[in-house]
């Protein structure tokens, strides 16, 4: 049985991030680990991108130049044998090589998809040639031979497992396997990818594919924490969470998981675990199928939302105005975050924009409409029994002081949410933090 690692972009953000990662990859336990590109290259791909489709061919060209010259800087740091450095050069040349071609040609959607793909190549393949320099046996694992996505853009688990395990049959006595993160193919056969934050994706997708033992998650932080470190000063790791209630956290902007992850490894049961490259000692998080103690656990918040008012033109909701209004939402296939509703109104949010205007304009046909941007979602999460007294008031208590926009409770037996405007977030997480931990 094989543990899946996932280390993301920092973990291979230089040379010697690079080396580091060999006292984590090369022990007993057979594992597959998946990397994400090297910090900083994704978003320069991006702005290559941007400049092709533009047509600014000379800017794509110098930015591509400029990303070379990192690569050729780190691995002259990374190697010390001729022959590896010799490898690593070809490597880069050839990879470089075929993003300039994409300079000469009409640039599609398509070939935007191919270029975000080189980051995770590149990282894999230096990683494989410097455990090979080492002297440690590895093999790469090609995500694109297995990792595909359907009509959907949903995973396609069931080639996604047999083609997986072919690959692995390929190698029968090999304990390390390297893979990329992030990308796949569609429906198609094209390259494409699971969007930001994949790598997580793509680990937990293996992970429930091959029933791993584990999937472990490798960053900077040493679990997923109570509350947002970056904002409250005293926060702590939390030591095992329910997968429920760690989907509602990374839905809701915990940022160290990325929330489709959960969801692949609650299907099969496969426990994923938090850790800490900088602390690897240090516990972490446990995410699995166990019924953790009750109460409040943690805080999260996710920022962008934009919450919609909708009311009614006559004095009382008439039926058939809810599905109305839902089925405004599904033509546009914007998600709803939260709701509440009164005799005359309803109000919603939503984390996408992207089509604002059209909903707007429809739901303007059937009701009177008002838009507030800049708003946050603060989820608290835990255990909370609905049959259980208690949790609500403390959660308002703490946030006596803060103007609410909207609460919801009930939904779930895992979550409170608030809607506060965005400029409130910091008082409002320190609040919390206070009347909810003590702190």
């Amino acid at each position: 049985m094989f543990l899946v690692l996932k280390f993301g972009g920092t973990s291979v953000g230089s040379a010697q991030r690079i080396k580091d990662l060999v006292k984590f990859c090369v022990t007993p336990a057979p594992k597959i680990v998946v990397l994400s590109a090297m910090s900083g290259t994704t978003n320069a791909l991006v702005e290559i991108c941007e400049a092709l489709y533009a047509k600014e061919i000379e800017k794509a060209t110098t930015l591509i130049s400029i990303l070379k010259l990192k690569y050729d800087k780190e691995i002259k740091d990374l190697y010390s044998k001729p022959k590896s450095i010799e490898k690593a050069e070809q490597l880069i040349t050839n990879h470089f090589n075929h993003l300039l071609s994409f300079t000469m040609d009409m640039f599609t959607v398509n070939e935007e998809k191919a270029i975000l793909a080189q980051g995770e190549l590149l990282s894999t393949a230096l990683f494989h040639y410097y455990l090979e320099e080492c002297g440690f046996d590895s093999a790469l694992l090609p995500a694109l031979n297995f990792m595909k996505i359907d009509a959907n853009d949903e995973p396609d688990m069931a080639y996604i497992e047999k083609f997986a395990l072919e690959e692995l049959k390929k190698h029968p006595e090999q304990k390390l396997f390297i893979t990329q993160g992030y990308i796949c193919r569609n429906v198609f056969g094209e390259i494409d990818n699971l969007k930001r934050g994949g790598s997580d994706y793509t680990a937990s997708i293996i992970g429930a594919a091959i029933k791993s033992t584990e999937v472990q998650i490798w960053t900077d932080i040493d679990g997923m924490h109570n509350n947002d470190p970056r904002i409250v000063d005293k926060t702590h790791p939390i030591k095992e969470l329910s997968f429920d209630e760690a989907a509602e956290l990374a839905y809701f902007g915990a940022k160290i998981l990325h929330p489709t992850c959960i969801l692949p490894a609650k299907k099969r049961n496969i426990p994923v675990r938090l850790k800490n490259t900088l602390q690897p000692e240090a516990l972490g998080t446990l995410i699995a199928n166990i019924n953790t103690n009750e109460g409040i656990k943690a805080v999260a918040a996710k920022d962008g939302i934009t919450a919609i008012n909708i009311k009614s033109d006559r004095m009382l909701l008439a039926h058939g105005f809810l599905r109305a209004v839902f089925e405004i939402f599904e033509r546009y296939k914007t998600p709803i975050d939260m709701i509440c509703t009164s005799e005359v109104a309803v109000s919603l949010t939503i984390d996408n924009n992207k089509n604002l205007g059209g909903i707007t304009k429809e739901l303007k046909e059937i009701a009177m409409v008002e838009i507030d941007d800049n708003q946050t979602i603060i989820c608290i999460v835990g255990q909370l029994p609905k049959d259980k007294s208690g949790y609500a008031n403390k959660v308002l208590d703490a946030l006596k002081d803060i103007p609410l926009r909207m609460v919801s409770y009930g939904g779930s037996a895992n979550n409170i949410s608030v809607l506060v405007n965005g400029s409130l977030k910091k008082e409002a997480l320190q609040a919390l933090n206070k009347g909810l931990f003590n702190y």
